[in-house]
């Protein structure tokens, strides 16, 4: 999975640190002084380290909870705030969309190992918060996709335990749940799952669980008492592309409960005009980043299609869930 583990020399004493090297024995260290070193320097190929990357275990200084983009999440329905946090940079999978590889120079990946700050900072943020407000993992990374190495979830979820008035979603296309399964579940953690067709996570999500896969995780979950959530994004517009999400509502609707699902969202595909331009230079001969665009308020979006595209996908979903249960991710 990984190259070799790069190690800020400040952290390297850290329980933290060492129980992550423990479960990485087989892998040369090499020891720098600051993660920006190697994360951020000039002249990398996203594309090639991609294939072999290394991790990176540093420390996250500066602001570790953001609020969240207006429209990420379901917050606004709870009378709540929104609020992100990322305790990785990059993500293990390898999905063409993904404006990841558009935002960062490396594909190497930064694990933040200060896990007390992020608890201490998220503590001071529910101190001054409504409650219902909500916390979301994944931002910049997936949230379990790494969860054997970093623990990182397994150490964050008693706060939520203890701060019961407030959300934590942990959205993920991981199968790499069985640490949930293996705890009483929290009513306050929503494992939100990230879903396309069959033949578009084919073609573009690289590296990560098939639909059936992903579906037989949350079916578990969904059944031993955790709220689960669906989350559509992104949808890309092409043929035929009512046929395959209609497929795929099919799917997932006849395996789980709708009339106990969290919350259910659909979004469309959507990227910064930088990103999606450093994306196109990445992959020259990707047929997805081809497909006629149209650029609005500095963000890309698929031409003359999402007007239309994601009512009538809207309709389709809403024949299977509760209107209460559904929001449009903007």
């Amino acid at each position: 999975m990984f190259s070799a583990v790069y190690i800020e020399e400040a952290v390297r004493d850290q329980a933290q640190v060492k129980a992550i090297l423990d479960r990485l024995p087989e892998l040369p260290q090499i020891s720098i002084d600051q993660y920006g070193e190697l994360f951020n320097r000039n002249r990398q190929n996203f594309r090639m380290q991609k294939q072999l990357p290394s991790l990176i275990l540093a420390h996250k200084t500066g602001r570790r909870i953001l609020p969240a983009p207006s429209g990420y999440g379901f917050e606004s329905t709870r009378n709540g705030r929104g609020y992100y946090f990322s305790h990785m940079l990059n993500c293990i999978y390898d999905c063409r969309y993904c404006f990841l590889q558009g935002m960062f120079r490396s594909a190497n990946y930064v694990l933040f190992v200060n896990y007390e700050d992020f608890q201490n900072d998220i503590e001071t943020t529910i101190s001054k918060s409504p409650a219902g407000s909500v916390f979301y993992s994944g931002y910049d990374c997936d949230s379990l996709a790494l969860e054997p190495v970093s623990r990182f979830c397994s150490f964050i979820l008693p706060l939520f335990e203890t701060h019961n008035e407030h959300i934590l979603e942990i959205r993920t296309k991981s199968t790499q749940t069985r640490f949930l399964l293996e705890r009483e579940p929290l009513p306050n953690c929503i494992v939100a799952m990230s879903f396309s067709p069959k033949r578009h996570s084919e073609r573009w999500e690289h590296k990560v669980p098939s639909v059936e896969k992903r579906l037989e995780s949350l079916v578990r979950l969904q059944q031993a008492g955790w709220p689960v959530a669906l989350r559509f994004e992104p949808v890309i517009a092409e043929p035929n592309v009512q046929r395959l999400y209609q497929e795929l509502f099919e799917l997932v609707f006849t395996e789980l409960d709708p009339s106990c699902l969290h919350s259910v969202s659909l979004g469309e595909f959507r990227l910064p005009v930088d990103f999606y331009k450093k994306m196109v230079r990445l992959y020259p001969q990707e047929p997805l980043l081809a497909k006629e665009m149209q650029s609005k308020s500095g963000m890309i979006t698929m031409a003359n299609h999402s007007e239309s595209l994601i009512p009538e996908l809207e309709r389709a979903l809403l024949a299977y869930i509760k209107p209460a249960n559904y929001y449009r991710c903007a």
